[in-house]
């Protein structure tokens, strides 16, 4: 079992900047490739960001690209997302996911955690 604690979200005006944070326990976290998805009210859950379990391989999600970045930290068991010039349209919540063969489906998760509320305003 991994378990997942996101951590991070809130209201930001639209341009600014948040980072979420996303701390693991439980197994060997360095074992897992981790996601980021999100979820707006009456959508479907989209993914924004993967990192493979070394840190070395990372792909976004075509909405978010250029403006957000993942990356981890295995010493610390955490995996961020840093996003920037945000938009009203990334208000969602936003969850993080493990994986050992996680990429951009969230299919290919077995671990989840219970979101963070990112609230963008216009």
């Amino acid at each position: 079992q991994v378990q997942l604690v996101e951590s991070g979200g809130g209201l930001v005006q639209a341009g600014g900047s948040l980072r979420l944070s996303c701390a693991a326990s439980g197994r060997t976290f360095s074992d897992y490739n981790m996601g980021w998805f999100r979820q707006a009210p009456g959508k479907e859950r989209e993914f924004v960001a993967q990192i493979s379990w070394s840190g070395h391989s990372t792909y976004y999600g075509d909405s978010v690209k250029g403006r957000f970045t993942i990356s981890r930290d295995n010493t610390k068991n955490t995996v961020y997302l840093h996003m920037n010039s945000l938009k009203p349209e990334d208000t969602a919540l936003y969850y993080c996911a493990a994986g050992l063969d996680g990429n951009n489906l969230a299919r290919r998760y077995d671990y989840w955690g219970q979101g963070t509320q990112v609230t963008v305003s216009s």
